[in-house]
C-alpha cells in the first residue's frame, strides 16, 4: 500500500489481476461481506462511446446504508464522499486500485473517531482484493 505523494490523502495497492477480473473480483467480496454495491461505472467503456481511448479505469461505488448515514447525518457534505468509492485502473500493463484514506474523509469532515471508524471498512476490502 502507497499513499501517492502526487495525489496526498489517496492510497494505491497493486493487484496482480487485470483490471476486469480485479472489478469482479471487488464484486464478489462486497456480495460476501453484506456491503451495497450502488454503481460500476466503466469509464473506458463510456469514453469509448463518444469516440475517444481510455485505459482501463472502472470506479465502483459502495457501502453499507447503516454504517454512513449517521456520518452524513453529522457531517452532511460528507455525502459528497459517500458512498465510498474505488477506482480500478491500469498503469502501463499495471492493475492499480485507489481509493481515499479513511483518515484523509474524516479528516475532511471533522469525524470525531466512532464515526471515523465507520469509514475504515475500505481498508481491510482493499486488502482482500489485492490479496492473490
Amino acid at each position: 500500500m502507497t499513499e501517492n505523494e502526487d495525489e496526498p490523502g489517496v492510497v494505491t495497492k497493486l493487484s496482480a489481476r487485470s483490471a476486469a477480473d480485479t472489478v469482479a473480483r471487488l464484486k464478489d467480496l462486497l456480495a460476501e461481506k453484506g456491503l451495497k454495491l450502488f454503481a460500476v461505472i466503466d469509464q473506458r467503456a463510456e469514453a469509448r462511446a463518444v469516440g475517444l481511448d481510455l485505459r482501463d479505469t472502472v470506479l465502483v461505488i459502495f457501502g453499507s446504508p447503516a454504517a454512513g448515514t449517521p456520518v452524513m447525518e453529522a457531517a452532511p457534505l460528507s455525502a459528497l464522499d459517500l458512498p465510498l468509492k474505488v477506482l480500478i485502473w491500469d498503469d502501463a500493463g499495471q492493475t492499480k486500485v485507489s481509493y481515499y484514506a479513511p483518515a484523509a474523509l474524516a479528516a475532511r469532515h471533522h469525524l470525531d473517531a466512532d464515526l471515523a471508524a465507520r469509514l475504515a471498512g475500505v481498508d481491510p476490502v482493499t486488502d482482500a482484493l489485492i490479496a492473490r
